[in-house]
């Protein structure tokens, strides 16, 4: 058996496999993005837009709690195990949207979407952070988040073409029906575990603990005890409650002017498809640079996004508003996970992720219920404006409280 070494080029064969399943874990949450807000208002009947983001709460709810519980258990039953039951959860999520007779369905898919990508997507970060060491995190994690993230913003847009060219459905989701069946299979016949890899880093480390922390400690340290680990939770949180809204409220804000839906899948893919794409930059860049700078930064400019989103009021708006929130949460997504792994330990490294991703997908439900109460208490633009607000503040605390550590 070849010896275990840490680094990209000695694991690439690897690597390149879990970017290429994180695409398509990112395709599952495609699936929806242009299409599920406007299949509760026009196929279901729905007026209350809080009503409509309920399946976004259902899906963040679940994948926040579970994050936390994946993380724990990978270090002690294997990444490769959870990556496999993260796929098994997504089987049946196409069928309950192609088939379902109450929106009630579809909050129930979110549940098995958030569990798969709670699984599926934490495992392929956590992986690829075992295989490449303490040098190329940002690297890694860029490229982790650029396969994701481009691979929503394809779906998003080839759903939205499809609806336009057929219905709402079923036939946008016939395509989730074969990303779940090669994803778990490239993750079943082909993954490697990776936990010998985090052996042999901790192994290197002359800090080790005697034994790793409690899941309480490593959640109190992650969650406030630590200032830096504290700024980018929050930053998480936020990052992903602008990201729940723009998913539940931007197709109806979007249809309220009048775009069909082949348009709104356009925009709908332009925000995750420069999200996506430029975390090949921005992932490496904050190895280079610190994290410190883009994530402040990054806040800074997806709330100047959302800003133009609501005052363009114009297509050209739009998707100009869309680019620089996909600029912004490039700058942002990879360097939050890369700095949270900064001031981790990593013999409990895997558990710290999963407190950051609980804080930062928990964001998906507060702010699809936040945004949802909101427009319907005082419209769209009161919704949208709020969280560009909350956004700038978020970054405005990073810059702050959190403080680089060079490794």
């Amino acid at each position: 058996m070849k010896e275990r070494q840490l680094g990209l080029r000695e694991n690439l064969g690897q690597f390149v496999l879990l970017v290429v399943i994180n695409a398509f874990v990112g395709s599952m949450v495609g699936l929806e993005r242009t299409v599920l807000p406007l299949l509760g208002e026009r196929e279901f009947g729905l007026t209350s837009k809080t009503a409509i983001t309920s399946f976004i709460v259902s899906f963040g709810v679940t994948k926040a709690v579970l994050n936390l519980v994946a993380g724990r258990v990978s270090e002690r039953l294997g990444r490769k195990p959870l990556l496999i039951v993260g796929w098994l959860f997504a089987l049946p999520v196409p069928f309950l949207i192609i088939y379902a007779p109450a929106w009630w369905w579809i909050d129930l898919a979110n549940v098995l979407l958030g569990a798969n990508q709670a699984l599926a997507w934490s495992m392929t970060v956590i992986m690829k952070v075992d295989l490449v060491g303490p040098r190329r995190r940002g690297l890694a994690l860029g490229l982790n988040e650029f396969a994701g993230y481009f691979a929503v913003g394809v779906t998003s847009w080839v759903t939205g073409f499809i609806a336009a060219q057929y219905a709402l459905r079923p036939q946008p989701f016939y395509l989730g029906i074969v990303i779940a069946l090669l994803g778990l299979g490239l993750s079943l016949f082909f993954v490697r575990e990776t936990l010998g890899h985090v052996r042999l880093e901790a192994s290197a480390s002359a800090t080790a603990p005697a034994r790793p922390p409690s899941l309480g400690h490593v959640f109190f340290l992650t969650s406030i005890g630590n200032a830096s680990l504290f700024a980018a939770c929050q930053a998480g949180l936020v990052n992903n409650l602008n990201d729940g809204m723009s998913w539940g409220l931007y197709p109806l804000f979007f249809a309220a002017f009048g775009l069909g839906v082949e348009g709104i899948g356009v925009i709908k893919a332009v925000y995750p498809g420069v999200w996506g794409l430029l975390q090949v930059a921005t992932g490496p860049m904050s190895d280079r640079v610190g994290r410190k700078g883009l994530i402040a930064g990054g806040m800074a400019v997806q709330a100047g996004g959302i800003w133009l989103t609501v005052l363009g009021a114009s297509y050209v708006a739009w998707i100009a508003g869309a680019a620089l929130q996909g600029l912004g949460t490039a700058m942002v997504y990879p360097t939050l996970l890369a700095a949270i792994t900064d001031h981790t330990h990593p013999t409990w490294r895997a558990t710290s992720l999963g407190v950051y991703r609980f804080w930062r997908d928990l964001g998906y439900a507060v702010g699809a219920l936040l945004s949802g109460v909101v427009a319907d208490l005082f419209g769209f633009a009161v919704a949208i404006h709020l969280v560009a607000a909350l956004t700038l503040i978020s970054g405005v605390v990073v810059a702050t409280v959190m403080t680089e550590r060079r490794v």
